[in-house]
């Protein structure tokens, strides 16, 4: 599947534009992660692409978020290895543990694209441009700040061999690449 028939695919299921400006942003740090680490960029920037493809089929139940699109996916005709890892990002509904580099890395890619978001925010300009990694990586001590954003799944970065500063780095750089595109 080319990457526009993956995000037709991903618009026939998804409307809410937050909802697709992070899978859009998910997608640009999830092929930043793949150059760095040596992946197939297509593939992973796919899989972050998708991740969300069935939210608002289950009605945003967590307990569900994952399963659906399993089926959505398949029967799209998607690499087994992509379904996959965007089963695995939703760990809590699949009930297994994430254990490949893959697994790991769209579950703290897509996850810490809400902790850059949040903390553009609270910026005066609210834009990404001027953030800062320091300034994401204090926020990730704050539980308070942006506290829907699982911290531990973030830290999974380190299971992929990137300590968190390089990993908020690359995924920084990724999101400033399409800022106009995510409204940021």
């Amino acid at each position: 599947m080319t990457r526009d028939e993956a995000e037709e695919l991903l618009k026939k299921h998804v409307k809410n534009e937050r909802m697709l400006d992070h899978s859009f942003a998910a997608e640009a740090v999830l092929r930043a992660l793949a150059r760095r680490l040596g992946q197939d960029e297509e593939k992973w920037g796919l899989a972050a692409l998708l991740h969300d493809i069935d939210i608002e089929v289950v009605g945003g139940d967590l307990s569900r978020h994952g399963q659906e699109a399993v089926r959505i996916l398949t029967e799209a005709g998607i690499d087994p290895e992509i379904i996959d890892a965007v089963k695995m990002h939703n760990e809590t509904a699949c009930g297994v543990m994430r254990t490949t580099e893959f697994q790991h890395a769209l579950a703290a890619g897509e996850t810490v694209t809400g902790l850059i978001v949040a903390t553009a925010l609270v910026y005066p300009d609210r834009k990404i441009a001027g953030v800062k990694v320091k300034s994401i990586t204090k926020r990730m001590k704050e539980r308070a700040f942006a506290a829907s954003v699982n911290r531990d799944t973030i830290r999974e970065c380190e299971t992929i061999g990137l300590p968190l500063d390089e990993f908020v780095g690359i995924a920084l750089v990724a999101m400033q690449g399409i800022a106009g595109r995510i409204g940021l």
